[in-house]
């Protein structure tokens, strides 16, 4: 087992009185005190295109700068032949697309050929739907998928021909079938008649994708939100919601209607970071507002949009002419007011005839709505404030989320809570990338917050190992160690989620992350288990436990545990989730007192979630290396004596017969 001197050194004090054959830590589960409601919201999702975590990831397109409109109009093309790019095209915001005309004689072929999302993942005996806008009297194009990489005869996997018959702009699509599997495909077009045709809106799907929507998103990723049993689904983010400039924010009526119209964006994390630069990343919008209200409708969570208040991103604008001034709010809060309508509004409303239209006549139901991202200083809550008084007037059932800054603690903290108060928001968005160390002192973080006033919403929280920004071992259990502080405080925290949420393997520019991906597969890390753990065992309410009369919170004497308790009423099931943190195993009595006395445990479940390397990790290649195991327990009476390993997160379930 690895040891780690900068953790050893961090527990050195929850572990100083250790535990020897005769000692065991008794913990009293007092059953007839149930505590605060755990909302339904409790464990969720928090979505941000980084990392090309929706075009090329969540978003099933494989075909990038499919409409031609990225600033290098042919960025992700290759061209060949006689091809003319044009500004005219039948859609007005994504105006470009190319001709294709026959080749002189020293050419010989006219054609592009896309290169994807760091290839093209496609697999033998799938399907795949091609469709394009096209426009040509009596012409002919031959599409191809081909594997540029190949030692084989031919490069082509599959290919077949597509006759354009209109002189007017026409959709046209077929499916493709590939007879091998390959993770690096490519798309080329090829012009196979004697005169000219007109492409636009080039695109490529997977027929299988979630739900079988067609052009949809990505099954397996989804199934992995979904498997988590997620209360909430925070979207579109993250810094894309406050832009490079304001002119770069993410607007949400971009991204609804056809897609053939949305128009493009730049997404500001494709330069973001020098050292991981990507110039080819934008957003297309194809998964829009309506794709995530339908995700979060799918995968049974809530949906909480987050939008602009008016300020750019303030790490990289420090100038008051890159905000919007007070006196001109007018459109950003009408924004937020229509969004509202477009999520549950009748359809005789405008908005929510957009979203009917869009094949959604339902409302969404949309309840939560945050205003601003990772905002500070005077300039945020003088915003928010015109925000709140509009929303609150127009619908006063919608709950406001507002932001303690970028920190966990600090100046900025210490003076936007007081001012979220002021203004009475039902949520504060904090969050946290931090240490161990940090990790291992803030077990009782919530304790002591103030039992009225907004509630907390951990929106962005992650545990960065010390020179060790990856999915290891050891960061996911300090995480399930935070989150019992988190569960034991469920009357002041309402909402938690991890961040961010998925990762391409050739595209990150941030880590850790809960999801990565390549073309073709995905593996879930330590931290999306410790997720999934909490997400289906959340129960409907809170119980004491304690040492010592003491909540276990890695507290001097604790011996390295963090606890909480829950009941799922549904279930009839007393759930409890103990974490050792410390490098020696520890023996646990657990004493669940007030039992009725026709009441009786029968024999329950463990799950253990451990690893003897504290720096492994589920990969691409070996996603199962760290699972949770589970087994049947048997409990003596009303007592359960067992023990838990070193570096371990085990939950213990007993149903009430």
């Amino acid at each position: 087992m690895k040891k780690h001197s900068v953790i050893l050194a961090a527990l050195a004090l929850s572990v100083s009185v250790g535990l020897n054959a005769q000692n065991a830590a008794k913990m009293v589960v007092q059953t007839n005190k149930p505590g605060a409601e755990i909302q339904p919201t409790m464990y969720g999702h928090f979505f941000e295109d980084i990392n090309f975590g929706a075009d090329g990831g969540l978003y099933a397109e494989l075909v990038k700068n499919r409409s031609f409109e990225f600033p290098q109009c042919l960025m992700g093309w290759r061209i060949f032949g006689n091809v003319t790019l044009k500004d005219d095209g039948p859609f007005d915001r994504n105006p470009h697309y190319v001709t294709l005309s026959p080749a002189s004689h020293y050419q010989k072929a006219t054609g592009i050929e896309n290169e994807g999302f760091f290839g093209m993942g496609v697999k033998a005996g799938e399907k795949y739907r091609f469709s394009v806008w096209a426009r040509g009297e009596n012409q002919k194009i031959r599409v191809e998928l081909i594997n540029n990489a190949s030692m084989s005869e031919s490069q082509v996997i599959v290919a077949k021909e597509l006759a354009v018959n209109s002189s007017d702009w026409k959709k046209y699509e077929m499916e493709l079938v590939p007879n091998e599997t390959f993770d690096k495909a490519h798309l080329r077009i090829f012009l196979c008649s004697s005169g000219s045709v007109d492409l636009e809106h080039v695109s490529l799907f997977p027929v299988d994708t979630w739900k079988g929507r067609k052009n949809g998103l990505r099954k397996d990723l989804v199934q992995a939100l979904a498997d988590t049993k997620p209360g909430i689904f925070r979207f579109p983010g993250g810094c894309i919601v406050e832009g490079t400039d304001l002119a770069t924010r993410y607007n949400w009526k971009n991204s609804v209607g056809p897609v053939e119209n949305r128009p493009l964006n730049e997404n500001r994390w494709h330069y973001t970071f020098q050292h991981r630069f990507f110039p080819d990343y934008f957003q297309t919008y194809g998964m829009g507002f309506f794709e995530l209200f339908q995700l979060a409708e799918d995968i049974g969570a809530e949906p909480l949009p987050v939008l602009n208040c008016g300020l750019a991103c303030q790490y990289q604008n420090n100038s008051p002419e890159a905000n919007v001034k007070l006196s001109e709010l007018d459109s950003y809060v009408q924004d937020a007011l229509d969004l509202i309508e477009f999520a549950n509004g009748g359809t005789d409303t405008e908005w929510g005839k957009v979203r009917a239209e869009m094949g959604h006549p339902e409302p969404f139901n949309l309840k939560f709505m945050a205003i601003g991202n990772e905002q500070w200083g005077e300039v945020y809550p003088e915003r928010l404030k015109v925000f709140v008084e509009a929303i609150r007037k127009a619908y006063p059932d919608i709950k406001i989320i507002g932001s303690s800054g970028p920190n966990s603690e600090g100046k900025d903290f210490d003076y936007l809570w007081p001012e979220m108060r002021k203004l009475n928001v039902d949520l504060v968005d904090e969050h946290f990338y931090r240490p161990e160390t940090w990790f291992l002192a803030s077990g009782n973080r919530y304790d002591k917050y103030p039992r009225k006033g907004p509630k907390v919403f951990a929106g962005e929280y992650a545990c960065h190992g010390n020179g060790k920004k990856w999915n290891h071992f050891h960061a996911s259990l300090l995480e399930a160690a935070f989150l019992t502080g988190v569960e034991r405080n469920a009357d002041v925290v309402h909402m938690a989620t991890y961040a961010p949420l998925l990762a391409h393997v050739d595209g990150w520019q941030w880590r850790p992350d809960l999801i990565w991906f390549d073309n073709l597969r995905s593996v879930r890390t330590c931290s999306w288990y410790v997720q999934s753990l909490y997400g289906n065992n959340r129960g409907t309410n809170v119980i004491p436990l304690t040492l010592d009369k003491k909540a276990v919170s890695g507290q001097e004497g604790q011996y390295g545990l963090f606890a909480s308790a829950v009941w799922d009423e549904p279930t009839k099931t007393y759930i409890v989730k103990v974490v050792n943190t410390s490098d020696q195993t520890c023996k646990l009595q657990m004493d669940f007192k007030g039992l009725k006395k026709s009441a009786k445990l029968g024999n329950g479940k463990c799950v253990v979630f451990h690893s003897d390397d504290l720096d492994a990790e589920n990969t691409l290649d070996n996603p199962n290396l760290i699972v949770p195991r589970e087994s049947s327990i048997s409990i003596d009476g009303n007592t359960l004596n067992t023990e838990i390993g070193a570096y371990t997160f085990s939950i213990y379930k007993f149903t009430v017969l």
